[in-house]
């Protein structure tokens, strides 16, 4: 049963996205529920605030807390073996040609920085999907839009090829027939593999747009360059059907909320992390600065 909630945390360039998505991992497993924090960030801040090297192997730094960074080159190359692999078992009948030609086109293909990260994010749900939180600190707000928006383009395309391939199959009459106890069964490999892409893309477009699954965080700051990236993340996700589950502000003026800087996020519930005193870095700092701040955090998180 996949029950893990997934928490998304955005926002521009430095304006203490790792250092929220770490809070809340660590508050998270303080209060007894199983995470799984990720960095899909290329810049792995996570190795910092933690104090540790990283990798895509987990690291457990708190009781129930694990942290991993992906390794987006290794994800890279899983992707384009997984399209190897594809290749060669589907189009078996053109083992004649020489395909591998083909394959250093391919790794030079716009879009491969997303599909390594959709592919990492399946791993990671699936293998955790008994788990109570996955947390992602998200890459720059250009690769993250593309993250969220692939599914739906994904399937403009794959409707495409679903429609061509059915014609192909009806004018030319590529299917594999199969006979089994007197009955007959039709068989088209490519068929197949592009219904079940399709299936796989409405499934993860279906989870982003669930707030009951998928929980966007956005990290804004009170300046000018963070509120026009804000309200760019806040429109195209919008356009995708995913809503802002919360925001995060991040160095606000006393008695100042998110609705000052713009309406737009009046009706989104707000946070805002105190100033510390110190750098939050070390697990046990974390832990500190929570303490000190727990009816604020509890306050405004409405869990347990």
């Amino acid at each position: 049963m996949n029950r893990a909630t997934h928490l998304f945390f955005m926002g521009k360039g430095g304006v203490g996205k790792s250092t929220s998505a770490a809070l809340f991992s660590t508050f998270l497993a303080q209060k007894g529920y199983r995470v799984m924090l990720v960095s899909l960030d290329p810049a792995h801040n996570q190795s910092d605030i933690f104090e540790r090297t990283l990798s895509d192997e987990p690291v457990e730094v708190a009781p129930r807390l694990r942290v991993s960074e992906i390794d987006e080159d290794s994800w890279i190359r899983a992707y384009l073996k997984d399209v190897r692999r594809q290749i060669n078992r589907t189009y078996s009948y053109l083992t004649a040609f020489n395909l591998d030609k083909y394959f250093s086109v391919i790794k030079h293909s716009p879009g491969l920085e997303e599909y390594a990260l959709i592919l990492a994010y399946e791993h990671l749900q699936n293998k955790y999907s008994d788990w109570d939180y996955l947390v992602f600190d998200m890459p720059p707000t250009a690769l993250s839009l593309k993250f969220f928006a692939l599914p739906s383009l994904s399937l403009v395309w794959v409707n495409h090829l679903l429609t061509l391939r059915q014609e192909i199959i009806e004018k030319r009459e590529l299917i594999t027939k199969i006979k089994l106890l007197k009955k007959e069964f039709e068989r088209d490999k490519v068929l197949n593999k592009i219904q079940e892409q399709r299936k796989q893309y409405e499934t993860m477009r279906e989870a982003f747009t669930n707030p009951e699954k998928t929980q966007v965080y956005l990290v804004l700051n009170p300046d000018k360059l963070s509120h026009a990236e804000s309200l760019r993340i806040f429109h195209s996700l919008k356009e995708m059907g995913i809503r802002l589950y919360r925001t995060i502000y991040n160095k606000r003026p006393a008695n100042e909320s998110c609705a000052d800087i713009d309406p737009v996020f009046a009706d989104i519930p707000s946070l805002n992390f105190p100033l510390s005193d110190t750098p939050l870095i070390g697990t046990e700092q974390l832990q500190r600065y929570l303490q000190a701040n727990e009816r604020e955090v509890q306050r405004h998180l409405n869990i347990c």
